[in-house]
């Protein structure tokens, strides 16, 4: 069929659509006379038309003639300005804002205008409904839908939609003017795009359809007609003319499009998905690549049909050289079966050869979707030399923190010689001795540290053996105690009970207090509230309860006592004398009785503080740090809120992956707070108790979200690489050598990290100063196994939130300062700031130096790295800093250092063998070379 024959038809389809149903047979039956399959072609056009259910574009003579016809686009014609409406002419000024520069064309929705929004000076495109569709209502309700859906799409590669207006009962769209030419008119004349380019247009088309489909909306009409390349040789995706939102489609799909650009199912009248989309987004690729179009036909039907049925061409077989992964993208793009085809959009950027999508779309001014950010090319495995190496220094580090922590940890200081198990029978002997024999109700023991009286003590005082004192057990930087109750023991504060919490205030509660060694320290016990009038007072045998904590009366001389008991008591003795351990240094004991039964003993050292009336005293440095610190935790939950707010208005926030990282964190909070809770058998108890470890296991998971929610969409646009094996991870591709490789690598920093600190207090021993051994240890690891794995897993959440707070602050300083090399660098001085006042107690100038190296690890993490990374570190870190880890095969507690090794070297042989992607570790040549 020629070009003649199809302008013919055209012309008389144009002639028979102006008139009315009754009067087009006889219409028809004079002009085309004896020609019957003329008739045809115009009658079954005429029939789509009607049968069309959108008003937007019809599947009409017009577009069908595109497909034959050389004729002026309407981008063609946007550059010409010249043509007048009969309606408006140039500077007429429509609803007091705009005003009319030219025609720019006339297509099925209507009249186009290129005009001047007077009130923001910029050049815009009016796009006016046909007259005889303003007088139907169901078509005005699809236009306001129509602009309803076309606004959620910002992005730059699709034609934006501004407003919508009416002048003298007429409507019309105000549109981003694009200065340019359509695809179809493009590819008439120079045939096909040279290849670079057009994977560079065909990533942009699929850019841009992947934020029309993220909208909810879909297009149902692409194709080269609606895609217009700007002066800079940008595709833009135009026309939303018969798009709607998915919804609403699902329930009401009409075959609307153009027949060329159809999907099967959208010709079948089928319910239509994105993958419809794609099915014509592969139909203009197929176009862009070759300069054909997928499927040709001399008649519409025999085009429908083999849309349908019929597999088009190879491309391969049009274009010889054309790359066969452009040629395997297209042609899944076609597949009949719409689950075969990809996925989305980006899926299919991902598949086009050569580039980097991910760093295109940034380039382009385009905020990366999650999916995108997860889809980006497959980098990031080690190579096998790299990959061994990193394995070993991950076995070399621990092992170096292993074999020196007994140098430096002052856990390994103190003789923890006796399990709790051990100290807890001792503990309940000392209370039979003193007459507290009742069978408790509820009893709960553990470890306790108090370290900043003995160190602040120590720090005035100087002396050299100042440190090597904690050797004895006392003073009890660590100390053990016990608690008996006649009623269950319920702390207020917290899920765990603890030395002070709940108070001891319950007649028959005790409490004991040994050192690491089983000496008795204190000891408290409720007096009755009601006094017995048959009790016999007799003298209290104060030398058993020197015995029980290792002294002989008869060395302390008795005084006056000065501190009141913290129990009720009808009798406080005081005696005073030297230390059992350390004959320099003096002390006092206070002892208290009621009814001549002991209530109240406890040695008291010099260092030992009144703590009902004073609190402990924290250094200078300390305090600014803490201030430093906690100022910058409440500005960065402040700017978190703020942005997590902002971007859930303007839809850029992840929001799936922030509810999968919420609910991650909770139910690792919540299996935390389990194992922690000293539980009750009593459900009217264990109920509140449960709520409240619910409801700090869901706040902590929302404020984790919510720090994710503030942060992860300014990351995905300015740095995205740092979250994209975070984004893996979430889609679940744990075999991902980048998710690999970021585990092992952020594990070795934070080994490094470690070491850092092992070697900031080692090297002033090695150069023979006394320094302090370092207390960042926590006790909790110590009470049991149930308390090992509930603070790992509570030290792992822990960690996701330091880690997102630091990319969070880190984002933030990009923000202000614009640069990222000046934004790490002012991270870096923050950092090592506050470290250094932690550290400077020390006293020693490599207490300064260590801290910069320390945060130089970090900032190569967080900012090289990234998120997972990050997220390695801190649980690198926390298992080995705050967890007793010891290299004493024979102590109760080497369990510790098992657990430790057991989840580090499985992290790190999981990101061994992640990061090589498949690689093998010892070259084939070499076993071949053997074998001969």
């Amino acid at each position: 069929m020629d070009t003649e024959r199809w302008k013919k038809i055209k012309g008389l389809f144009d002639a028979a659509q102006e008139l009315e149903p009754k009067k087009r047979e006889k219409f028809l039956e004079n002009a085309c006379g004896n020609d019957v399959e003329l008739r045809r072609e115009i009658e079954n056009l005429l029939n789509s038309f009607e049968n069309a259910e959108s008003f937007m574009e019809k599947p009409a003579a017009r577009e069908v003639a595109s497909m034959f016809e050389d004729k002026k686009t309407l981008a063609a014609n946007r550059t010409t300005g010249d043509l007048q409406s009969e309606k408006f002419i140039a500077g007429t000024i429509l609803a007091n804002r705009y005003r009319i520069i030219g025609l720019l064309g006339r297509g099925g929705m209507g009249e186009v205008f290129k005009a001047e929004d007077i009130k923001l000076n910029q050049t815009v495109a009016l796009k006016f409904l046909p007259d005889e569709l303003e007088k139907d209502k169901a078509a005005l309700v699809r236009f306001h839908s129509e602009v309803r859906n076309a606004r959620q799409v910002s992005h730059p590669n699709v034609c934006r939609v501004f407003d919508i207006s009416e002048i003298e009962g007429k409507h019309f769209l105000s549109m981003e003017f694009i200065d340019g030419d359509d695809l179809s008119s493009l590819l008439r004349r120079i045939g096909r795009l040279p290849s670079d380019k057009a994977v560079e247009i065909a990533r942009q088309l699929c850019f841009g359809l992947a934020a029309i489909h993220d909208a909810g909306i879909l297009h149902r009409d692409l194709k080269p007609a609606n895609v217009i390349i700007d002066s800079k040789g940008k595709a833009r995706i135009t026309d939303f003319g018969i798009a709607g939102l998915e919804s609403e489609l699902k329930a009401n799909a009409g075959v609307v499009g153009t027949p060329a650009y159809m999907s099967p199912e959208q010709i079948a009248g089928k319910e239509l998905t994105t993958k419809s989309d794609i099915y014509s987004l592969g139909l203009v690729l197929y176009e862009i690549f070759t300069g054909k179009q997928a499927f040709q036909s001399d008649s519409i039907h025999e085009l429908l049909k083999k849309q349908q049925t019929t597999a088009p061409t190879n491309p391969s077989e049009v274009l010889k050289e054309i790359d066969p992964i452009v040629e395997k993208t297209i042609l899944q793009c076609l597949e009949k079966n719409p689950t075969e085809r990809p996925k989305n959009a980006l899926q299919v950027a991902m598949m086009l050869p050569g580039g980097n999508p991910l760093e295109a779309a940034i380039a382009a001014g385009e905020t990366p979707s999650p999916e995108m950010v997860a889809a980006a090319p497959k980098k990031g495995a080690l190579k096998p030399a790299v990959a061994v190496a990193c394995l070993s220094a991950v076995v070399l580090l621990f092992a170096f923190i292993v074999f020196f922590s007994g140098r430096v940890k002052y856990h390994e200081w103190i003789p923890l010689e006796k399990s709790p198990e051990v100290l807890a029978e001792r503990a309940a002997s000392i209370l039979k001795k003193l007459g507290y024999t009742n069978a408790p109700v509820d009893t709960d023991y553990g470890f306790g540290e108090n370290v900043n009286d003995y160190y602040n003590y120590a720090d005035a005082e100087q002396s050299l053996q100042r440190w090597e004192r904690m050797r004895s057990g006392q003073p009890a930087i660590i100390y053990f105690w016990h608690r008996t109750s006649p009623r269950y023991l319920e702390p207020l504060q917290y899920e765990m009970v603890k030395p002070d919490d709940p108070s001891n205030d319950v007649a028959g509660m005790t409490k004991v207090i040994l050192d690491a060694r089983g000496r008795l320290l204190e000891f408290q016990a409720v007096p009755p509230q009601v006094k017995e009038k048959t009790a016999q007072t007799s003298e209290v045998d104060w030398s058993m309860l020197f015995s029980e904590a290792g002294l002989d009366i008869r060395n302390y001389r008795q005084t006056e006592s000065n501190w009141t008991p913290p129990v009720y008591a009808d009798s406080s003795l005081s005696w005073e004398g030297t230390h059992i351990d350390h004959a320099e240094i003096p002390v006092r004991i206070e002892a208290a009785a009621f009814q001549g039964k002991p209530v109240y003993f406890q040695i008291v050292a010099p260092w030992d503080k009144p703590a009902r009336q004073e609190e402990t005293a924290v250094t200078a440095p300390v305090k600014v740090a803490g201030v430093l610190l906690i100022s910058l935790f409440i500005g960065v939950i402040i700017a978190g809120v703020f942005l997590a707010r902002r971007n859930l208005q303007r839809g850029r926030s992840d929001v799936k992956g922030a509810f999968k990282i919420t609910i991650f964190v909770f139910l690792m909070s919540l299996a935390a707070s389990l194992l922690f809770a000293d539980h009750v058998p009593d459900l009217a108890k264990e109920e509140p108790l449960l709520s409240k470890m619910a409801g700090t296991s869901l706040f902590n998971g929302a404020l984790i979200g919510l720090i994710y929610l503030a942060l992860e969409p300014y990351v995905r646009r300015r740095w995205a690489s740092l979250i994209i094996s975070w984004n893996r991870l979430l889609a679940g591709d744990f075999r991902d050598p980048m998710v690999g490789r970021d585990i092992l690598v952020g594990g070795i920093l934070g080994l490094a990290h470690t070491a850092t600190i092992f070697m900031m207090y080692l090297l002033p021993t090695w150069m023979g100063e006394a320094v302090a051994p370092n207390p960042g240890m926590s006790v909790s690891y110590l009470q049991s196994f149930k308390h090992l794995l509930a603070t790992f897993l509570s030290g792992t959440s822990s960690a996701m939130f330091f880690a997102l707070c630091g990319l969070l602050f880190l984002v933030l300083l990009v923000t202000i300062f614009r640069k990222q090399w000046l934004a790490m660098f002012v991270f870096w001085a923050i950092y090592f700031l506050i470290n250094g006042l932690f550290f400077a107690s020390g006293g020693h100038w490599i207490f300064w130096l260590a801290p910069a190296l320390i945060g130089v690890i970090n900032v190569i993490c967080i900012a090289r790295f990234g998120l997972l990374a990050t997220v390695s570190f801190f649980v690198f870190f926390f298992l080995t800093f705050h967890n007793p880890i010891t290299a004493n095969v024979s102590s109760w507690y080497f369990g510790n250092t098992i657990f430790a090794a057991v989840v580090i070297l499985g992290l790190a042989i999981y990101g061994f063998y992640t990061s090589l992607a498949g690689q093998k570790i010892f070259e084939a040549k070499f076993l071949n070379e053997v074998e001969r």
